[in-house]
């Protein structure tokens, strides 16, 4: 098996975890396998980095000594937001010739600065995708994944899915059991797919201002195989059915029923990660009344069934 290499992109501002989290992976994955990865960072001048969070990284070598790597990963951080130009600049003339393009969170703006996210589907932290679609309409700009696979470039979302992403690509570079056991070294789930949401229910929805619409929220959530019809949370609200239906939207920015249907979903996914509880158990415990209605929801979202979405995430007993 070809060793392959990884050129991490180092430069002031950058997120820490943005760095360690993936290099932390391919670490583990040659440790599993050796001389499967080889990691080296490099900035532009070699000098030492400073982090967002004040940490100090003294990188390997400068970017222009460096060999062309199989994949490039180009962290974010707070470096991101007024990119230098050199560094753009060799991620232009760079970037095309690597094997592999990978970047985590912000690092997707410096790839759109420097032309490579061009007619690609990508995505990068939530709270930066308007950004990003405003700046370059030329990328199909897509908030919800935590990754986004087009091709030899992949994109992740904020700070921890850049874990994910390494993850998925030590699983296509080795075999799902290597990635699982870098996955429990580190504690963490073997990947979530790509498609998976950035954030719960109850963060992508805006908390309500009015105390009976904030109740109903929280009664919701604790309530996934309760009646969640408008007409029953609109009672609780004391409110019409038509009142209420506009007031949550308004207040909250999605519709009752769409708020439902992701706290079910979420629920559900809960169950399958941390439970044995069958289908048809999870599948009442979470309001959809049949392991049918639940597959037919777990499709829609996240384009995996229960016992699939269960085989990816549901962790193995320790032996």
């Amino acid at each position: 098996m070809p060793q392959r290499s990884v050129l991490v992109v180092l430069f002031d501002g950058v997120q820490s975890l943005d760095v360690s989290g993936p290099v932390e992976v391919f670490a583990g994955a040659e440790n599993h396998t050796p001389g499967t990865y080889r990691v080296r960072t490099a900035s532009l001048d070699g000098a030492p980095v400073r982090t967002s969070s004040g940490l100090t990284l003294v990188p390997d070598a400068t970017l222009a000594e460096t060999p062309r790597p199989h994949t490039l990963l180009v962290p974010g951080g707070q470096g991101t937001r007024t990119p230098d130009p050199r560094l753009t600049g060799w991620l232009r003339e760079h970037g095309p010739r690597a094997r592999r393009l990978v970047s985590v969170c912000t690092g997707a703006i410096l790839l759109a600065e420097a032309g490579l996210l061009d007619g690609r589907r990508a995505t990068t932290h939530w709270a930066y995708c308007d950004r990003l679609a405003r700046d370059h309409p030329a990328i199909d700009v897509d908030p919800a994944p935590i990754y986004i696979r087009d091709g030899q470039v992949s994109t992740s979302a904020g700070v921890t899915s850049g874990i994910d992403l390494a993850l998925a690509l030590v699983e296509e570079d080795l075999d799902r059991e290597a990635a699982l056991t870098v996955a429990r070294h580190l504690v963490v789930f073997l990947r979530r797919p790509g498609n998976q949401a950035q954030f719960s229910a109850q963060l992508a929805a805006q908390t309500a201002q009015r105390e009976p619409l904030r109740e109903v929220q929280q009664w919701i959530t604790e309530h996934p195989a309760g009646d969640l019809s408008v007409e029953s949370l609109a009672e609780r609200a004391r409110l019409s059915p038509r009142h209420f239906a506009r007031a949550f939207r308004t207040e909250t920015g999605m519709t009752p029923g769409r708020y439902v249907d992701r706290v079910r979903l979420e629920h559900a996914r809960r169950l399958l990660e941390d439970t044995g509880d069958g289908v048809e158990e999870i599948s009442r415990a979470s309001g959809y009344g049949t392991p049918e209605a639940m597959r037919r929801a777990f499709l829609k979202a996240l384009g995996a069934s229960p016992a699939e979405y269960r085989r990816r995430f549901h962790p193995a007993p320790a032996h």
